[in-house]
């Protein structure tokens, strides 16, 4: 049978012998498991939103001084976050190559091929010399190496969280639709983590010399962990089963937008006020307080480090929540909230540090709640042949829009305008996002109960 299933695909295009070699000696004759599932899925996530939230919090820490030391602290830092803004402009290519790449050669090879672009760029950002050793050619390598993780990243997506939905009970899609979301508190604790450490244990010359490049060593072997978790999944009969039927085979992107364009279009726009809220209680007020307060960053890292945890709960409870009233329910209350919140909280970043643990706090709750169910709701409104295409298509849309150049606008307003223009920015996201869930009435109705 697993010859049989091996062979079919294999005549579809989809699988070179290296990847059916591997599938013989992972695959075995069981059902798949939502806990295997879920599991493959954080680990895959957490892995991709560390190596985000390294390159995140150093472009505030260390790129002003060591790659942008000849302009003001603040020209350095806006500097850095237009370098940052390079990975979600190239990861919409990188998509589209690696989608090539998953019809011709397998889903397998694309994730490998992927997952080392990935932690290999990564970990040469480590080997980037400073702007006083190597001079312009350390902005060039810095800028080459993102556009490395943005690429990598437009081929990550496994269908993997397509997979979890659909093998979830009926009754818990939005308990199962959260999962794949924990990948990002998580990410940004282990992150925050290593940098307050690293922080506290080394002098300021000796972190910025070497002690930065540490996280990004750690952030390969990370990925290759990652890749094995998630290429022991894709290698099950069930998967395969559901790609033979469509369920989770990638589609012609020209076909997708040309059968479910409007689709992709409102889901796109759906989760901005989430992705939007995203940089803007994690690398923008970070930046501000760095330039602002003249404190030791540490003490807003461990602000940062109970953030993610409440917003691991928050997230967590969007699942529960979504099950009862329905996600979309969810999405349209959570982004009224955020616009409530975005007419108020960014002041408080002003206020010191009652202040900046009130602003972080409610932000992380909203996070949480908007963030768990963002995909969630739009991902089940694909026919089943789109479903991972779209799905994907989707995800890296909305990157693109909704934070590409969140903590570059957000920064440069509050510096030209003050913090009230960063709500005017974080209102305009909450108001896509409320009126795509109006333009899309039929997504995330609340989860039927599942049959007796």
């Amino acid at each position: 049978m697993v010859a049989t299933t091996l062979g079919t695909t294999g005549a579809a295009g989809n699988s070179t012998p290296l990847e059916r070699d591997a599938q013989l000696i992972n695959a075995h004759e069981h059902e798949i498991r939502p806990g295997d599932i879920a599991v493959g899925v954080i680990i895959g996530r957490s892995s991709e939103f560390f190596d985000f939230f390294v390159y995140a919090i150093a472009s505030v820490l260390v790129f002003p001084a060591v790659i942008f030391p000849y302009v003001d602290a603040l020209t350095g830092t806006l500097y850095s976050f237009a370098v940052f803004a390079l990975a979600f402009v190239a990861r919409p290519f990188g998509a589209l190559a690696f989608m090539w790449i998953d019809r011709k050669h397998g889903r397998g090879v694309k994730l490998t091929a992927a997952l080392f672009l990935l932690g290999g760029s990564t970990a040469a950002i480590a080997f980037v010399p400073s702007h006083a050793q190597a001079g312009g050619l350390a902005v060039i390598l810095l800028a080459l190496f993102r556009l490395g993780q943005g690429f990598a990243l437009g081929g990550t997506w496994d269908g993997l969280p397509a997979l979890l939905s659909l093998n979830a009970p009926a009754a818990r899609r939005g308990w199962f639709a959260m999962i794949p979301q924990l990948g990002a508190p998580v990410g940004l604790f282990v992150a925050a983590a290593v940098f307050a450490y690293l922080l506290s244990a080394l002098s300021t010359p000796d972190f910025l010399d070497w002690g930065w490049r540490f996280p990004f060593f750690v952030a390969f072997v990370i990925n290759v962990v990652a890749l094995f978790a998630r290429l022991r999944l894709i290698s099950t009969p069930g998967f395969k089963q559901l790609f033979e039927s469509r369920e989770l085979q990638p589609s012609s992107l020209a076909t997708l937008l040309r059968e479910e364009g409007r689709t992709v279009v409102l889901g796109a726009f759906a989760p901005l006020a989430s992705f939007a809220l995203f940089h803007l209680v994690t690398v923008f007020p970070l930046s501000w307080f760095v330039l602002t307060s003249g404190e030791p960053p540490v003490r807003f890292l461990v602000i940062e480090l109970v953030g993610a945890l409440v917003c691991l709960v928050a997230v967590t409870l969007s699942g529960v929540i979504a099950d009862r009233v329905g996600r979309r329910t969810l999405l349209g209350v959570s982004a009224a909230l955020i616009a409530g919140y975005s007419g108020f909280a960014p002041q408080l970043l002003a206020k010191g540090p009652a202040g900046e643990w009130t602003y972080m706090m409610l932000g992380f709750v909203l996070l949480g709640l908007s963030f768990g169910q963002s995909s969630g709701a739009v991902n089940g409104s694909f026919s089943p042949k789109h479903r991972y295409t779209g799905s994907g298509t989707t995800a890296t849309a909305s990157w693109f829009i909704g934070a590409a150049f969140a903590p570059l606008a957000a920064l440069l307003l509050a510096s030209r305008f003050g913090l009230i223009s960063v709500g005017v920015y974080l209102l305009s996201g909450a108001l896509c996002t409320l009126a795509a869930l109006a333009l899309g009435r039929d997504w995330g109705r609340k989860t039927p109960v599942a049959a007796a």
